[in-house]
């Protein structure tokens, strides 16, 4: 039995398949077994866990970690085929959908996951002591955000999920070209590498074990080349399952308002590391079969891959790899030319945080065969506190409801989920029909040099307000590493910086020290804010450089400053491509997309003002009756952002300035259901 929703929002039961238009067109009425806006799925969710959690259609699994692919050029992938087995471990005949997951992380480490997860005594335990501490309000809350990933099911998406095998399907774990056990050169999600993932799902749909349907599912690295291999259209892909995947890396990460993160070298330098690791599950027979030479080889010819070049460019500035080049453009998953359905899953401070809900906007999809779930979290807690009472399943438990409709035909009501489940900051989790929430409209907020009296302790406390100033005022403000202990540091690290405290998540008056804060009146209500935010600023600078790093904050009565959303420019990279940027319905700028091209940096006169947009993070918060929102303004966020030297030699010495004048205000642009 399904419901429809009535005219007065009350469920009334309707029997057999529905014609009604997709959800979020109009007035359309939604049909499900469950109404618009619970984000647990309701008792379609208690389902789809029990389809995980109950007895499964087959006992055991059976794994083959020695499988070999062979590209149209010659090299050979390796892979794990993991298919369902009864009591005795006889791998059964049955052909079966297959998931498909493509990581550089080697197998290696995914198997030593997946033995450690499934230990008789340790893997029971980890789960239990996962899903039961709890340190909210305690020292150890951050800790225990990051052990409760584990209880939240996003290994499964990333590993061998053994569930969803037992269930009737088969999965296929690839290790990329030049990573793991598989020969060649490491791409990094370049063009061959792409053509493989297609190769990949060709093969597998040909398998005798496999009944012709393919998914795809990955988190991170994985879910990037998901959505590339989506874009190409391979027949025999049916659906997508991506976790915090990418479609700019450009500016999410590699270069945020041209400004190299340190993430990067971090992880390039830990898959390098990874891919000189061999995979120990068939030493002799890849000796014999001249495999383990081939390996050797490959990896002699790049050892470093990308290191030298990265190293070169951050020295010299000379490597397009630190601009918007071409090298980027061959890598963003084309993400409107995706038709198969797509479940997207993100996090408002991932280290992809425009990409939470850029894909979803892109995806050129009817809401429900497109979803978007975005958590108020990182990179590496996702799924964190899943599965509880009032937050979405787990995500083990939807990706297998969405590869049982798209893959096996099972009308589980999973396309009337969502389509946009949201943990809204400050908030709860909701779901409702669109992104931005639905009643929000444009908003401009001024940024004054009279005090608010709710930031002494910042380099100056400004105000927010409905108008601009009415005189001139320069605001001097300094680089420092304050940004060192900040939610700028947790983003960089991917969320692992949580764990030492407040500091790093909750409160950013310790970082605050060092920036200029223009704070708001209290908010009578609850007010929402919803959407895209761009930050106009008149600014000057004593050098030919500037680095500008922003916040946006919701500031509690207590004090607390907890940042929404951020961003950061420098000065040089401030050219703005009309054409690519968001505006609102009254022309006001919504999101600013600069170019970040070599040929488009332009000049920084000394002590001059020039006018800049800062584009921040899309996000979704409600503040509280007795809250203020708050703008940051920093000179640098180390290292969140890091300046080439060629760049931080233009600014040595600088004494940045933002200046206030009511010929040329600074404010902020965002949506919102509020009165300000």
């Amino acid at each position: 039995m399904t419901y429809q929703l009535d005219a007065a929002g009350q469920t009334q039961p309707r029997r057999g398949r529905s014609a009604a238009r997709p959800l979020g067109t109009g007035s359309a009425p939604h049909f499900g077994s469950l109404p618009l806006g619970d984000p647990t799925g309701g008792a379609d969710g208690i389902r789809w866990r029990e389809q995980v959690d109950g007895k499964p259609l087959y006992p055991r699994v059976a794994i083959d970690r020695d499988v070999v692919l062979t590209m149209s050029d010659g090299v050979r992938l390796r892979a794990t085929v993991i298919r369902p087995a009864n009591r005795f471990g006889q791998t059964v005949l049955t052909p079966y959908p297959a998931v498909v997951n493509i990581n550089p992380y080697n197998r290696v480490a995914i198997d030593f996951l997946d033995h450690t997860l499934h230990a008789p005594v340790v893997g029971r335990a980890l789960h239990t002591a996962s899903a039961s501490i709890d340190g909210t309000g305690s020292g150890l809350e951050g800790l225990t955000t990051l052990t409760k990933t584990l209880a939240g099911g996003v290994f499964d998406v990333f590993g061998i999920n053994r569930n969803l095998v037992r269930n009737g399907y088969v999965q296929v774990i690839v290790d990329v070209r030049g990573t793991g056990a598989s020969q060649g050169k490491w791409q990094i999600l370049g063009a061959r590498e792409q053509q493989d993932s297609v190769e990949i799902i060709d093969w597998v749909a040909e398998q005798e074990w496999c009944d012709g349907g393919v998914g795809l599912a990955g988190w991170s690295y994985s879910a990037i080349n998901s959505l590339q291999a989506a874009d190409k259209r391979p027949a025999a892909l049916k659906a997508v399952f991506a976790v915090e995947g990418c479609d700019d890396i450009v500016r999410d990460i590699y270069i945020t308002g041209g400004m190299p993160s340190a993430f990067i070298p971090a992880w390039l330098s830990a898959v390098n590391l990874l891919k000189w690791v061999p995979n120990p599950a068939s030493p002799i027979r890849d000796v014999l079969r001249g495999d383990t030479a081939r390996w050797l080889r490959d990896r002699v010819k790049s050892p470093a891959t990308e290191i030298g070049s990265l190293l070169w460019g951050f020295l010299t500035a000379r490597d397009d790899r630190i601009f918007d080049d071409p090298y980027f453009d061959e890598r963003d998953p084309q993400v409107d030319r995706i038709d198969v359905p797509t479940f997207t899953v993100g996090a408002w401070h991932d280290l992809f945080g425009r990409s939470a809900t850029g894909v979803y906007e892109r995806l050129k999809l009817e809401p429900g065969r497109k979803q978007m779930l975005v958590g108020d979290g990182y990179h590496i807690d996702v799924g964190s506190g899943y599965g509880g009472k009032f937050s979405p399943p787990r995500l083990d438990v939807l990706e297998h409801a969405w590869f049982d409709r798209w893959l096996k035909g099972h009308r589980n009501g999973v396309e009337y989920y969502g389509p946009v489940t949201m943990l809204q900051q400050g908030g709860a989790w909701t779901s409702g029909p669109s992104f931005p929430r639905p009643g929000v409209r444009p908003q401009r907020l001024y940024l004054s040099d009279a005090s608010s009296g709710s930031a002494d302790h910042a380099e100056h406390d400004g105000s927010l307000s409905s108008e601009p100033v009415d005189h001139v005022s320069s605001l001097h403000v300094r680089a420092d590493v304050k940004g060192m202990i900040s939610r700028d540091m947790t983003q960089v690290t991917a969320g692992a910086a949580q764990a030492f405290g407040r500091s790093f998540t909750v409160d950013a008056r310790y970082q605050e020290q060092g920036g200029l804060s223009f704070t708001t009146e209290p908010v009578t209500g609850a007010t929402t804010i919803s959407g895209a935010m761009n930050l106009r600023l008149n600014v000057a600078t004593t050098a030919h450089e500037a680095i500008w790093a922003v916040t946006v904050n919701d500031v509690a009565p207590d004090g607390t400053s907890t940042v929404l959303t951020n961003g950061a420019l420098s000065a040089s990279n401030r050219a703005l491509d009309p054409s690519s940027s968001t505006y609102a319905s009254d022309g006001s700028l919504l999101s600013a997309h600069h170019y970040l091209s070599r040929k488009r940096k332009l000049p920084v006169p000394a002590d001059e003002p020039v006018r800049i947009d800062v584009d921040l993070v899309p996000t979704d918060a409600v503040l509280e009756a007795g809250h203020r929102l708050r703008v940051d303004v920093y000179a640098a966020s180390f290292p969140r952002y890091l300046t080439v030297v060629p760049d931080l030699i233009k600014a040595r010495g600088r004494r940045q300035r933002l200046v206030l004048d009511p010929h040329h205000p600074s404010y902020l642009t965002f949506c919102s259901a509020g009165n300000w």
